[in-house]
């Protein structure tokens, strides 16, 4: 997929031109606003200033700082063994040269995202409540979703575009706030008008709407390109596990929660592997959507009747778009190696209840808050929190009244 793999590249070489010209217009404008007499000059400057230090930011701590916004906090196999297993299935069958770092997000919410600067220095996060929820092919089949990310390098893309709208929306939005509340515009036009300076009214009005209409302009951008990846790493999910199936049933668990994710907001959105925006009942449009229709997505996986290659996947889309567009590049189509769908694993659990569900998902948050237990004789499991045993070395049992060392309490087993 080499193609895929430069264009990507191609593409983030144009959103980084075109984040950098908008946020420099915008700082000249902003300027000319404030300072009509050489004040865009030093907007501009001061945007070129910002421009260069996201920059740097976004390559050398892009992914902390996506993955700090989204309250994601890094665990270690003792907190999901089942998860991990399901990473390093995935960054084998990927490929990829380093195991991605694991974190979880403390939500029940069902989401995940993906996140990293190249392969070897990458990151999957997903919610308490994916976990919770979701079986063993499901999992996998999301985290194969989030590695086809890694895999195909939009996770470079991704964090970079982030970051940079992140920066133009904040910009436009204290400006816009600062006219209108302060009544900074009215004082400005009345000056033009009494100096004849009419001109400097019309600079004011295209800075305004400006000011409104970039981050409107580069989150289409945004979303315009992320759309087409989520096809890609779909059908480059579906051939990594074999199992379609998989990925189709988590994306309908996961349509089907009606949950926020309070961590999530208008610039880390559609890096998700669904829109966390996207309430319950709430239809958005196309053109405003980070991703595509959850259903479509399904319908086109569940197509997949007779393989799990890339042909496969662009013959399903084909037939439900029924459209001619190539979803998959050339040199995927080109590959004639047969993908035999596998049947589903047999390791899989028995259907959950949702008070099972509900015990399961307040496990999984403590285990990431750090919390720890106690199996009294009586039958109760005693949860403490993280450092609960520096003031009081024993705890006594709220049912049988048995004392405990809160020294040998251990790790909450999912």
């Amino acid at each position: 997929m080499w193609e895929l793999i430069k264009s990507n590249q191609r593409k983030s070489v144009f959103l980084f031109t075109g984040m950098a010209v908008t946020l420099m217009l915008l700082g000249y404008l902003i300027g000319s606003t404030f300072y009509p007499d050489g004040g865009g000059v030093f907007g501009l400057s001061i945007a070129i200033i910002i421009w260069t230090v996201l920059s740097i930011i976004s390559v050398t701590a892009g992914s902390s700082l996506v993955l700090s916004i989204s309250q994601a906090k890094e665990v270690t196999p003792a907190v999901h063994q089942q998860l991990f297993n399901v990473v390093e299935e995935m960054k084998l069958a990927a490929g990829l040269p380093a195991m991605p770092k694991v974190y979880i997000i403390d939500s029940s919410a069902l989401n995940a995202f993906a996140t990293g600067k190249d392969p070897s220095h990458s990151a999957v996060a997903v919610t308490a409540g994916l976990l919770s929820k979701l079986n063993r092919d499901e999992l996998q089949g999301v985290i194969g979703h989030e590695m086809s990310h890694i895999m195909n390098r939009d996770t470079k893309f991704m964090t970079y575009a982030a970051v940079m709208l992140g920066t133009i929306v904040i910009i436009s939005e204290i400006f816009v706030k600062g006219m209108f509340f302060s009544g900074a515009g009215r004082r400005y036009g009345s000056r033009s008008k009494n100096s004849g300076g009419q001109a400097q009214i019309i600079i004011l009005a295209i800075a305004v709407i400006f000011a409104i209409l970039a981050p409107i302009m580069a989150r289409l951008l945004y979303f315009a390109l992320s759309r087409k990846r989520e096809y890609l790493a779909d059908a480059s999910s579906a051939r990594l596990t074999r199992y379609p199936e998989g990925l189709a049933s988590a994306l309908e668990k996961i349509s089907d929660c009606s949950d926020d994710l309070p961590s999530a907001n208008k610039v880390t959105a559609a890096m998700y592997i669904a829109n966390p925006l996207k309430k319950k009942g709430m239809k958005l449009s196309d053109l405003s959507s980070t991703h595509p229709p959850i259903s479509e997505r399904i319908r086109i996986l569940r197509g997949m009747m007779y393989g799990a290659g890339f042909s496969d996947y662009q013959k399903s889309f084909s037939a439900l778009k029924r459209s001619s567009a190539a979803i998959i590049p050339a040199s995927g189509l080109r590959d004639a190696a047969v993908i035999p769908l596998r049947a589903a694993g047999e390791d899989q659990a028995e259907p959950q209840t949702a008070v099972q569900e509900k015990r399961k998902l307040g496990n999984i948050m403590m285990a990431v808050n750090d919390y720890s237990t106690i199996n009294c004789e009586c039958g109760l499991k005693i949860k403490m929190p993280p450092g609960f045993g520096m003031n009081r070395p024993e705890i006594t049992c709220p049912r049988c009244g048995r004392k405990h060392r809160v020294e040998s309490a251990g790790r909450i087993k999912i």
